[in-house]
């Protein structure tokens, strides 16, 4: 069983795409009934599937840094829907969250600290402009619109999946209003920080967020707080199903 350092932030991504339809019954398997049935009211295959390898990948990420089966994790719900690892006595005090979206799915992994993950397929239609002056708040707006026409895109993406990432490691979903806190980037469009207005309090020194591209087609955002956020390292990793199962699928001692 390996350890999660303190000041450690894993990461880790699996792309759809490199699952073999033989390996999908394996992945499902590690699911809990709850989950295969949520899985299966999901309209289209590709959104099923998806869902499943989230759901499979961390589960089998917790059982890397605990002593417990990936089928035997069990998961409590926070008020605004958030899910928590239910741990025992003795157990690495875990904090994980998930995200998945068409084609990816991605997991991250701390120790006892708030933590949240987005993924996006960047290749979908969206009017992003118009949903950028409805969302974001207005110094985001204002940065969108002074890039140029070709940084759109990726500026958008950028503040939508930073966002989404910080609203899941506070655990309050879309009740947090989304202009009621405002990134930064830099040039290259990389988050320098966050600032909030007098309806949220929270504090910007505390946290951590960083981008990342996954192949042509997706984008990842990362929030995570600690007392020195500029301290921990973050891993990343893409997972190979084969390796993922093999591990999974092993018998516990």
């Amino acid at each position: 069983m390996a350890s999660l350092g303190d000041d450690t932030v894993l990461l880790r991504w699996l792309a759809t795409e490199r699952i073999g339809e033989a390996e999908w019954p394996r992945l499902a398997a590690l699911l809990d009934d709850a989950e295969r049935a949520r899985a299966a009211r999901f309209h289209f295959e590709r959104d099923r599937r998806v869902f499943t390898a989230a759901h499979a990948l961390l589960r089998a990420t917790l059982s890397d840094f605990a002593e417990v089966a990936p089928r035997d994790w069990r998961f409590s719900i926070g008020e605004k829907g958030k899910p928590e690892a239910i741990l025992r006595a003795g157990d690495a005090p875990l904090r994980a969250n998930i995200s998945h979206t068409r084609g990816l799915a991605a997991v991250a992994l701390t120790l006892d600290r708030p933590v949240g993950v987005d993924v996006e397929w960047v290749k979908r239609d969206s009017a992003t402009l118009e949903i950028a002056e409805r969302f974001f708040a207005p110094d985001e707006c204002a940065q969108l619109f002074a890039r140029p026409a070709d940084q759109a895109e990726d500026t958008f993406f950028a503040f939508w999946t930073l966002k989404e990432a910080y609203i899941k490691a506070v655990g309050l979903g879309l009740s947090l209003p989304l202009d009621a806190f405002a990134f930064s980037l830099d040039a290259a469009g990389e988050p320098r920080g966050i600032a909030f207005t007098p309806r949220i309090e929270d504090d910007p020194a505390c946290w951590r967020f960083q981008r990342f591209r996954c192949g042509e087609e997706h984008v990842m955002a990362l929030a995570v707080s600690d007392p020195e956020p500029q301290r921990l390292a973050v891993v990343t990793e893409a997972v190979d199903p084969a390796a993922l199962l093999a591990r999974a699928e092993a018998p516990t001692r």
